[in-house]
This record gives C-alpha cells, structure tokens and sequence, in this order.
C-alpha cells in the first residue's frame, strides 16, 4: 500500500502557477496518493510559522512554493529544513539563472505577472467576446473573431474557446447541424482562423447518452443514434476539407491539447 502526502501549495500570489506546475509534476506518477492543501497571498513569516506547525503535526508532509521575495523564500527554506520538512522552491533557481543570463536583478515583486496592461485587458476584452459568441450566437460578428471552431454537439468547441480567450483569442464556436446551412461570410473570411473539430462516432453517441440521462429528456432519439452521428461527422468532415479548413480529431485529446494544436495552426498562418 502506497503512503499518501500531506502537500501543501504555498504561493506569494494566486497560486495558479504553482497549481499548473503541481498538477504537471503528478501526472507523471502513476501511484502517488495525496491530499493537497493550497496557501496563496502567504507574504509574512507569520504566515509561515502557522503552515510549517501544521506540516510537523502530519506524517509525510511536504511543501512546493513559489515566492519571489528573497528574504521570506529564504525563510521558508530555513524553517523547513530546521523541522526536517521537505520543501521545494519552484521559481527561485529559474530567477537566478534567467537574472545571471540577462546580467540584470530580479525585482522579486509578487503578482507580477498579474500587472494589468495592455495583454490583460486584451485577454479580458477576448473571454467577454467569446462568451457573447458561444454555440452559434451573433453569427452575424464573424469578422471581428480571431478563431472560429466549428464542430457537431460535443465536439469540445465551448471549453476550448474559453480556454484559447483565456490566451487573447477571440473565438466564436459554431455548431454543426444537419441541414442547417454555415453562415455565408465563413467562406470570404480572411482574417480569423477557421478549424473544424470532429470526433469519434461511438464516443460522441456515448457522450450524448450520459447528456441526454442528464437531461432526461428522451425524445431526442436521433441525437444519440450511431448511424445519425456517423451522417454528422461525415458530413462535417466534406465541409472541412472542401474549405481546406484545418481539422482536429478530439476523441483521445484534452482541452490543452486541442487548443495548443490551435495555437500551432494560427501561428502557421501568421508566417505564411
């Protein structure tokens, strides 16, 4: 039986990198059993007494930390090492090696990469525009997009958007029904960047079974029946490929994947 860890997440800012990085760093152990505990704004040595006696009183405790300020880093590390707890820094030799490289001093300021500039209100201006454009609403503001998904229902076109607004891209996600024509200035559209997402007939059927259970809504028969989603994909497919529309198969990829293969294509396009 595998022990499990007490980890404890202590963070200067949000938190959100070090979460990132901690969720990078467990995936690549199959058996790793945990219970995490996550600290953000942690910027007194108070702060850190407190989490540090918590760590003594549990059995295999363990800290990652992302704090910038030299001083309370130190801190930290002096501390655990005092209590014989394991304790990680994830930024600081980064910092150092990148302040050695550029022959300039870190600043150490925490949130510094939350400054609100230019980029953050670009992102901000990006998510309000997606969310006004999800599943086909105002069609009509094509041009103004910067990625547009098209895709039968359950294709991953709404997280995906979200998460290419989250980078700066404005994206409108269309659905693919039968019958149902595409908006006429998706085809003389040259400034916005139109990928097709498709997915595997079965999973897609399997995926709206557990929708419509949900839903309980039992009379839409031809939304979960094989032979009519096999018609959609099919379908959606020829219209990709008569556009020369990119497409994304999203069967066996997670939403970080699909997106970075967006990113990948936009950037092609850029420096064509």
């Amino acid at each position: 039986m595998n022990e499990k860890y007490n980890v404890y997440l202590v963070s200067d800012s949000t938190g959100e990198t070090l979460d990132r990085i901690f969720l990078s760093l467990k995936s690549q152990f199959e058996n790793f059993e945990y219970e995490k505990k996550e600290f953000a704004f942690v910027r007194t040595q108070q702060q850190i007494d407190k989490i540090i006696t918590e760590c003594i009183n549990l059995e295999n405790s363990l800290i990652l930390y992302t704090i910038v300020e030299s001083k309370l880093a130190k801190y930290i590390s002096t501390q655990s090492e005092k209590n014989n707890v394991p304790c990680f820094g994830i930024l600081g030799n980064l910092i150092l090696s990148f302040s050695k490289l550029l022959n300039q001093k870190a600043i150490h300021k925490p949130s510094a990469q939350h400054v609100l500039d230019d980029d953050y209100y670009k992102r901000i201006e990006a998510i309000q525009f997606t969310m006004s454009h999800d599943d086909g609403k105002k069609i009509d503001d094509i041009n103004n997009a910067d990625v547009i998904l098209l895709g039968v229902s359950r294709t991953s076109k709404t997280p995906t958007s979200i998460y290419l607004a989250n980078r700066g891209y404005k994206t409108i996600n269309i659905p693919l029904i039968l019958d149902q024509k595409v908006p006429k200035d998706l085809f003389s559209n040259e400034k916005a960047c139109v990928v097709g997402l498709v997915a595997d007939p079965e999973r897609l059927a399997d995926i709206r079974r557990n929708r419509v259970a949900i839903m309980k809504d039992h009379k839409l028969k031809e939304y979960t029946d094989l032979d009519y989603i096999k018609k959609e994909v099919g379908d959606s497919k020829s219209l990709f490929k008569r556009n020369n529309w990119p497409i994304i198969d999203v069967t066996r990829k997670s939403v970080e994947e699909t997106a970075a293969s967006i990113l990948k294509i936009i950037d092609i396009k850029k420096h064509k």
